[in-house]
């Protein structure tokens, strides 16, 4: 259920029965009811060359809430319940820092605060959370201008930090990842906001060393770099010695999140083919050779809390299959992650592709049915009903609202008990800890029939609904209820039941 509906749960008649009945508190039981679904459903929200938001540099503020709003909406009434937001598409910032300059494709100018003053990043938590999404902040760690983004003023990193970035032939400027400032840079990004701001994942997507096009297909220019390693002593070849860059940063900025925060997830989409012939009917790009990126051992090793390879191709695709290479993926989650596959749900214009994106979200929980999850590519053919894709949705297996999975690893307490109190035609529940509840979720029985309602933080009663038939009388009268807390990482409590006279 979404917030809109959180207070709607039903338009009721109350019993006479009910009507008398004392106030009272609930008892803690736990009676056969149903499981509620469990899928990650989130979107990308692509700032990078104002691919969804805002949809132009340069906005005014209130349009450019305007469009948060909507998307926000949209993704609600979808039953999606998180959102991977870019907020530094080129060493820039979608929020206020003292590290990096404000973005090009906010404001039109980089360096230049939205007028009048706000904050997006906490504009987007605090909507975001309000409908009970989670909020993930995406990042891209090494590119530091892309072609898009406007001319490179004295606020660029290009600027200020000569000596981390590198000029690519097509026009984009990199950040050197073997550099040590490069790395300690993007990390000091990194856990500024996750100190700063109350999100719920830190993401990153496939680029670490540029695709081999941005730099007009010669290779990236680190021989400063490289000829410093081996003058070091350094024994490994070229190629390791890149990945090995790449390597160590993840491991410790995975090390460096959890130290700060606990609960913060966070999460890596890489490119969806580690390399061809993996498996062995598998073709195409190698992000091993080409990006320097060893996504398999960051998933073997477990330096992440959920991983979402970009498996862009159809499910019949022989050389590119999605189950083929998810199944592949699913081998290789040692730790036991959450994988959440990335859709290309921007590619569907028709009734074809709605079908193949519903099979991949159904092979997806196949895999997994207790922790599956995609993240679709990106929102703007959601807020387009893209080949209806969104209509089928919502119609099919995102019919109902669903909690996030949860990541045991990280947290495995669940919160306690909600106190609940029934009165004459209303139910309503408190928490001995507020803090650390993020949904409710609140399970009503009807005869013989369960069901169950998701509410989000801010909600604390609904009304006790009896469906009324033709003739006046009681058709389907409420029996049982019961109430549940559900903290950050999905942990849900014992439920509070409650027996409701007649």
């Amino acid at each position: 259920m979404n917030l809109r509906a959180c207070f709607l749960l039903v338009c009721l008649v109350v019993l006479g029965g009910c009507a008398s009945m004392k106030q009272r508190k609930a008892e803690v039981f736990p009676p056969e009811m149903p499981t509620v679904e469990r899928e990650f459903r989130a979107a990308w929200v692509a700032t990078v060359a104002n691919i969804d938001w805002p949809s132009a540099p340069g906005l005014s503020t209130d349009d450019q809430q305007r469009e948060v709003i909507a998307i926000l909406d949209v993704l609600a009434d979808l039953n999606f319940n998180a959102v991977v937001f870019q907020v530094r598409p080129q060493c820039d910032a979608f929020y206020k820092s003292e590290l990096e300059p404000w973005s090009y494709y906010l404001t039109g100018e980089q360096g230049s605060a939205p007028s009048p003053y706000y904050d997006p990043l906490s504009f987007w938590v605090e909507e975001s959370h309000k409908r009970g999404m989670e909020l993930h902040v995406w990042f891209n760690p090494y590119r530091a201008h892309h072609t898009a983004g406007g001319e490179i003023t004295d606020s660029s990193i290009v600027r200020k930090r000569p000596e981390i970035a590198k000029e690519l032939k097509g026009g984009f400027w990199w950040l050197d990842p073997a550099k040590q400032g490069t790395q300690d840079h993007s990390i000091a990004v990194v856990m500024d906001v996750l100190e700063r701001y109350d999100i719920d994942g830190v993401h990153f997507d496939d680029y670490f060393y540029p695709y081999p096009s941005y730099n007009n297909g010669e290779d990236f220019p680190d021989d400063d770099s490289w000829q410093a390693y081996v003058e070091d002593g350094g024994k490994l070849s070229r190629g390791d010695w890149r990945r090995e860059n790449v390597n160590r940063f993840i491991k410790r900025l995975y090390r460096e999140i959890k130290k700060e925060k606990p609960f913060v997830k966070f999460g890596m989409s890489p490119f969806g083919i580690w390399r061809p012939f993996y498996p062995s009917s598998i073709r195409g790009f190698d992000q091993h050779d080409q990006l320097y990126a060893d996504a398999r051992l960051w998933l073997n090793e477990g330096w992440v809390d959920y991983y979402s390879p970009q498996l862009y191709w159809p499910v019949n695709q022989i050389p590119q299959s999605y189950p083929v290479l998810l199944g592949w993926w699913n081998r290789q989650n040692f730790k036991g992650r959450n994988l959440w596959p990335g859709l290309y749900t921007s590619r569907v214009n028709d009734e074809k592709g709605v079908d193949n994106n519903i099979s991949q979200i159904m092979i997806t929980r196949g895999f997994d049915p207790d922790h599956a999850g995609n993240i679709h590519f990106s929102v703007k053919a959601l807020m387009a009903n893209s080949g209806g894709i969104g209509d089928a949705l919502v119609a099919g297996p995102y019919r109902n609202d669903a909690l996030v999975p949860t990541s045991s690893w990280l947290d495995d307490k669940a919160p306690s008990v909600p106190e609940v109190t029934v009165s004459s035609d209303s139910v309503t529940w408190k928490h001995e800890d507020e803090a650390d509840v993020f949904r409710w979720v609140v399970y009503i029985k009807r005869g013989d029939v369960w069901t169950y309602e998701i509410c989000n933080s801010d909600c604390r009663s609904f009304t006790i609904a009896q469906e009324i038939g033709e003739d006046g009388a009681v058709a389907m009268p409420v029996t049982d209820i019961a109430v549940s807390a559900v903290d950050r990482t999905g942990n849900e409590s014992v439920r509070a039941f409650v027996k409701i006279s007649q």
